[in-house]
Protein backbone atom coordinates (compact mmCIF):
# COMPACT_ATOMS: atom_id res chain seq x y z
CA UNK A 1 0.00 0.00 0.00
CA UNK A 2 3.01 2.27 0.34
CA UNK A 3 3.11 2.71 -3.45
CA UNK A 4 -0.43 4.05 -3.46
CA UNK A 5 0.52 6.32 -0.56
CA UNK A 6 3.44 7.69 -2.54
CA UNK A 7 1.22 8.22 -5.58
CA UNK A 8 -1.37 10.09 -3.50
CA UNK A 9 1.29 12.27 -1.91
CA UNK A 10 2.76 13.04 -5.33
CA UNK A 11 -0.69 13.87 -6.67
CA UNK A 12 -1.29 16.13 -3.67
CA UNK A 13 2.00 17.93 -4.27
CA UNK A 14 1.22 18.46 -7.96
CA UNK A 15 -2.28 19.70 -7.12
CA UNK A 16 -0.85 22.05 -4.49
CA UNK A 17 1.52 23.59 -7.03
CA UNK A 18 -1.20 23.88 -9.68
CA UNK A 19 -3.58 25.58 -7.27
CA UNK A 20 -0.86 27.96 -6.10
CA UNK A 21 -0.07 28.94 -9.69
CA UNK A 22 -3.78 29.37 -10.47
CA UNK A 23 -4.15 31.57 -7.39
CA UNK A 24 -1.46 33.89 -8.78
CA UNK A 25 -3.16 33.83 -12.19
CA UNK A 26 -6.38 34.94 -10.48
CA UNK A 27 -4.57 37.75 -8.71
CA UNK A 28 -3.02 38.82 -12.02
CA UNK A 29 -6.44 38.82 -13.69
CA UNK A 30 -7.82 40.97 -10.88
CA UNK A 31 -5.01 43.50 -11.27
CA UNK A 32 -5.49 43.57 -15.04
CA UNK A 33 -9.21 44.20 -14.59
CA UNK A 34 -8.48 47.23 -12.37
CA UNK A 35 -6.26 48.95 -14.93
CA UNK A 36 -7.10 49.71 -18.52
CA UNK A 37 -4.95 46.95 -20.06
CA UNK A 38 -4.67 46.34 -23.78
CA UNK A 39 -7.09 43.47 -24.53
CA UNK A 40 -4.86 42.27 -27.40
CA UNK A 41 -1.82 41.81 -25.15
CA UNK A 42 -0.99 38.07 -25.01
CA UNK A 43 -0.63 38.12 -21.22
CA UNK A 44 -4.01 39.77 -20.77
CA UNK A 45 -5.58 37.32 -23.21
CA UNK A 46 -4.05 34.38 -21.31
CA UNK A 47 -5.29 35.70 -17.96
CA UNK A 48 -8.81 36.19 -19.31
CA UNK A 49 -8.82 32.79 -21.03
CA UNK A 50 -7.70 31.07 -17.83
CA UNK A 51 -10.09 32.82 -15.47
CA UNK A 52 -13.22 33.83 -17.37
CA UNK A 53 -14.84 30.40 -18.00
CA UNK A 54 -15.00 29.35 -14.30
CA UNK A 55 -16.03 32.88 -13.31
CA UNK A 56 -18.90 32.81 -15.84
CA UNK A 57 -20.13 29.46 -14.48
CA UNK A 58 -20.08 30.79 -10.91
CA UNK A 59 -21.72 34.04 -12.06
CA UNK A 60 -24.62 32.08 -13.59
CA UNK A 61 -25.08 30.16 -10.32
CA UNK A 62 -25.25 33.34 -8.23
CA UNK A 63 -28.62 34.81 -7.28
CA UNK A 64 -29.79 37.81 -9.33
CA UNK A 65 -29.15 40.23 -6.46
CA UNK A 66 -25.43 39.34 -6.37
CA UNK A 67 -24.76 39.26 -10.11
CA UNK A 68 -24.66 43.02 -10.53
CA UNK A 69 -23.09 43.84 -7.19
CA UNK A 70 -20.32 46.48 -7.50
CA UNK A 71 -17.77 43.89 -6.35
CA UNK A 72 -17.12 40.83 -8.54
CA UNK A 73 -18.62 38.18 -6.26
CA UNK A 74 -17.91 35.39 -8.78
CA UNK A 75 -14.19 36.18 -8.57
CA UNK A 76 -14.30 36.11 -4.77
CA UNK A 77 -16.13 32.78 -4.77
CA UNK A 78 -13.63 31.29 -7.23
CA UNK A 79 -10.69 32.58 -5.18
CA UNK A 80 -12.29 31.12 -2.05
CA UNK A 81 -12.77 27.77 -3.77
CA UNK A 82 -9.09 27.67 -4.75
CA UNK A 83 -8.04 28.43 -1.18
CA UNK A 84 -10.48 25.82 0.16
CA UNK A 85 -9.07 23.23 -2.25
CA UNK A 86 -5.53 24.10 -1.14
CA UNK A 87 -6.30 23.64 2.52
CA UNK A 88 -8.88 20.86 2.49
CA UNK A 89 -8.45 18.68 -0.59
CA UNK A 90 -4.66 18.81 -0.85
CA UNK A 91 -4.15 18.29 2.88
CA UNK A 92 -6.57 15.37 2.88
CA UNK A 93 -4.66 13.72 0.03
CA UNK A 94 -1.37 14.25 1.89
CA UNK A 95 -2.76 12.79 5.11
CA UNK A 96 -4.39 9.83 3.38
CA UNK A 97 -1.18 9.09 1.48
CA UNK A 98 0.83 9.27 4.72
CA UNK A 99 -1.54 6.82 6.43
CA UNK A 100 -1.26 4.40 3.53
CA UNK A 101 2.52 4.59 3.68
CA UNK A 102 2.55 3.90 7.43
CA UNK A 103 0.12 1.01 7.27
CA UNK A 104 2.47 -1.09 5.14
Amino acid sequence: MFVLGNVLQGLAQALAWALEIYKYVLIGAAVVSWVNADPYNPIVRFLRTATDPPRRVIWRLLPESLRYFPLDIAFLVLFGLVIFAQHAVVQTLFDFGARLRLSA
